[in-house]
């Protein structure tokens, strides 16, 4: 048999696999099955998971509720990446358990930051101009 694997189907593979360990990850902190106390005080999004192209290694967006304490709980799933690890290759099937590394995710930071320019006076002063030309 030939096997006519594409970059097409490489990525869609990467998104698919990405979104099952997201999924499982989100699952298993939702509930609470990582004894840690941190964890347990917080609820924690996973809001994205990007794969290797080997799958080897998952990197892994966080984001506590409301942003708080993220350093804490960006530092409680480091410290439970091994159980974490486990428990993700026992429920995705990989021919390899995917190293986690847990980052947070800037994102959300990056969009509030864009708003509150597009909302400061001097912006909005700017935007109305425009529309009086």
């Amino acid at each position: 048999m030939k096997h006519t694997e594409t970059s097409e189907n490489r990525s869609v593979r990467l998104l698919k696999v990405g979104e099952q360990v997201r999924h499982v990850l989100s699952e298993i902190l939702q509930r609470g099955d990582v004894h840690d106390d941190v964890l347990a005080k917080h609820l924690v999004s996973i809001t994205e998971v990007r794969m290797s192209p080997d799958l080897r290694h998952a990197t892994v967006f966080v984001k506590p509720l409301l942003g708080k304490d993220e350093d804490a709980v960006i530092k409680a799933l480091r410290t439970n990446t091994a159980y974490l690890q486990r428990e993700v290759a026992a429920r995705v099937k990989m021919k390899y358990a995917a190293r986690l590394k847990f980052l947070a995710d800037e994102s959300f930071d990056e969009g509030s930051h864009i708003d509150k320019l597009l909302r400061s006076p001097e912006v909005a002063r700017d935007l109305g101009d425009s529309d009086e030309d």
